[in-house]
């Protein structure tokens, strides 16, 4: 990946996310649409509130909201405990009224907004679990295969990018004398939205740490739903390694498994 499709990447994302972006205030708060889609092609939108000096951001209870609406029930132990480590990766609570929130003040409130609004994505990716009565959550699964298969990795992990914004990763890998450090993202429901972010991310990342810093993997299921070779192929565009869950053997060279 040359640095100059890096910095094309981002500025073409940046522009994308000004243009989409729309505000609509009430007398108590503020409502940004952006350009982020939900699984019904609607909006997603986070409603800004003053409280003191800072600000409370979110998403007015609309993501568990339609999650139960899809037959998503997040309340069982297992589902509850997986809820709670997407959030948390993000730096997102949910709170007793359901709603997903963060507080930001001022001059922290572009990364807040940034990690709400990854955080609903996040979760609205869940949806597509409800619908097909999946037993297990698709992180879940492929963390299992992966200790199954003997590859040390971590999870949650965040870097900076050149943008200022800090990224999400579902797993990290340390560096070995075959690869650099890796990062990997397990994507249930591979959408335009999740492909752009998720290539922005891996090369903002990299324009900050060096192009050759940074092996980055996406693991996308296909197991109900075979995934739009468009969105794999814009994810490969930006040197980002594709596999899908029904060729998983084929990613495991990468870690030194056979």
């Amino acid at each position: 990946m040359l640095a100059i499709e890096g910095k094309r990447l981002i500025a073409d994302y940046l522009a994308w996310l000004k243009e989409g972006f729309h505000t609509e205030e009430s007398p108590d708060h503020v409502v940004i649409s952006t350009p982020f889609l939900d699984p019904h092609n609607d909006e997603v939108q986070i409603f800004v509130e003053r409280k003191g000096d800072n600000l409370r951001l979110s998403d007015d209870g609309y993501t568990m909201a339609d999650l139960s609406d899809m037959g998503l029930d997040v309340n069982t132990d297992k589902r509850g405990a997986h809820v709670r480590q997407i959030l948390n990766g993000f730096g997102v609570h949910l709170d007793k009224s359901g709603e997903l929130a963060v507080t930001a003040t001022p001059r922290d409130f572009p990364q807040k907004k940034h990690n709400l609004m990854q955080a609903m994505l996040a979760m609205h990716d869940l949806a597509v679990m409800g619908q097909s009565h999946v037993a297990q959550f698709f992180e879940e699964d492929v963390a299992a295969y992966l200790r199954e298969r003997g590859v040390s990795f971590f999870r949650n992990l965040k870097l900076s990018g050149r943008s200022g914004f800090d990224h999400h990763f579902d797993f990290g890998f340390s560096a070995t004398n075959r690869r650099p450090e890796s990062i990997m993202q397990a994507v249930n429901s591979l959408s335009r939205e999740l492909a752009t972010s998720v290539a922005f991310a891996v090369n903002d990342v990299r324009l900050q740490r060096g192009a050759d810093a940074i092996q980055a993997y996406a693991i996308v299921n296909d197991r109900d739903v075979k995934p739009a070779l468009d969105y794999i192929d814009a994810l490969k565009a930006y040197g980002i390694s594709v596999h899908t869950w029904s060729n998983r053997e084929a990613l495991l060279p990468a870690f030194g498994q056979n």
